[in-house]
């Protein structure tokens, strides 16, 4: 009897629970690593394991259609990193590593991806070429999937892929088991922002006689926001939002520095290459206005993740065809987060696919966002996850077999 996705319920949750018990932050996730090694062990796969960080690559090569060197490859990824974010969502299969949480959901999708891998084993003698399993560390905000683009996760096949597919969960934002698509851009460019303000310290009673640079960098935090206001089209926004602010050790003293740091999400070219004349300017303005001086570090990171129209048409059909027509939505608008993904859909066609894994019940309006320490994602998605993704492998290898050569990546 062939396998089945519910076939695969039990399993999904007990490993979704074992990755979340366990989280790990950045490029070094050795535990989750030997976990995924283990769910693995035994499929037909050619395992590589990353040399600069704990990745694993599986490399599926499909027995059916004609036999030649050229058949076409699909890759699906995961990432598997966690957040360094002390859970308090109080489930019984809580984070037992203080300060670690699985608080995006990459246990589910890291989950997910094992199903997909024995669906697809499963199904080896009807894949019309080969697949690769990208299981990547390192997504929130380490760039994992730019050091296994170095180590040639899109070669490991033996040519380049020729389309690739990532999900991602929420917590929130839209129903429960509901998938979400976006032809073009889809999510955010970030890049981060890092400033130190030079002044002169003194006692806090005669300010006058010292150089403040806490007043300096109030100011900037506050200029900045109406800078976006004013010099920036409404109808192509861009988002800065300052997390990080330090100065002081007591009330009464005035400190010699004072730094904050920014995320920056734009979503066109044009505003992004903007971003970074302008916001170094505005505070080396301001701070040489106070007689002060300013580092600025305005640090580029992930492009804008778009997605491939015909790609994203044809995993909407796949949707449509696997769980129903009901269960797509298409957004209208971008989403404001960013991902690493973005590096490798600049280099080959794909799309990025959203689920709703909100708790069944409770308004998505409500829930708690990704990367709270209250978010909770429901188990509930993880068999249709990881049929979805076996899915789309199946029948864009399938639909890449019968494209004529030109139209395969060479």
């Amino acid at each position: 009897m062939p396998l089945e996705p519910r076939d695969l319920t039990a399993d999904l949750t007990r490993f979704r629970h074992e990755l979340h018990q366990e989280p790990e932050v950045g490029l070094d996730l050795p535990r989750t690593q030997e976990k995924v090694l283990r769910e693995l062990d035994g499929l037909p796969y050619e395992i590589t394991t990353g040399h600069e960080t704990t990745s694993v690559t599986a490399v599926l090569r499909g027995k059916g259609g004609t036999t030649t060197k050229d058949r076409p490859v699909v890759l699906l990824r995961a990432d598997m990193d966690a957040l360094p974010v002390q859970e308090q969502t109080g489930v019984d299969f809580t984070s037992r590593i203080d300060g670690a949480m699985h608080g995006c959901g990459h246990d589910l999708h890291t989950s997910m991806l094992t199903g997909a891998a024995r669906l697809l084993a499963d199904r080896v003698d009807q894949l019309a070429g080969d697949v690769v399993l990208m299981f990547q560390p390192g997504e929130e905000g380490y760039d994992g999937a730019s050091v296994m683009l170095r180590e040639g996760v899109l070669q490991a096949a033996g040519r380049t892929v020729d389309a690739a597919f990532a999900m991602h969960v929420f917590s929130c934002m839209a129903p429960h088991g509901q998938l979400l698509t976006k032809p073009g851009v889809m999510m955010s460019a970030s890049d981060g922002l890092e400033v130190t303000i030079h002044g002169a310290g003194g006692h806090g009673s005669a300010p006058h006689k010292a150089k403040d640079p806490v007043v300096a960098a109030a100011e900037m935090v506050t200029s900045l926001q109406v800078m976006l206001t004013r010099q920036f089209d409404m109808f192509d926004p861009a988002v800065l939002t300052v997390g990080v602010l330090r100065a002081g050790t007591k009330r009464n003293v005035i400190p010699e520095t004072a730094s904050f740091e920014a995320t920056i999400r734009t979503f066109s070219e044009e505003n992004r290459e903007r971003m970074q004349r302008v916001v170094p300017r505005l505070i080396q303005g301001i701070a040489a206005a106070h007689g002060l001086t300013a580092e600025v570090h305005y640090n580029i990171e992930y492009p804008r993740t778009v997605t491939d129209l015909s790609e994203t048409q044809r995993a909407e059909q796949v949707i449509g065809g696997l769980l129903g027509e009901e269960r797509l939505t298409r957004l209208a608008t971008p989403i404001s987060g960013s991902e690493d993904f973005s590096h490798v859909l600049d280099r080959v066609p794909g799309t990025f696919i959203g689920l709703g894994a909100v708790t069944p019940g409770v308004d998505p309006a409500t829930a708690a966002f990704n990367h709270s320490p209250h978010a909770i994602f429901d188990d509930g998605v993880l068999t249709d996850g990881a049929a979805l993704y076996a899915e789309l492998a199946t029948t864009r290898l399938a639909s890449l077999a019968t494209e004529p050569a030109s139209a395969v990546t060479a």
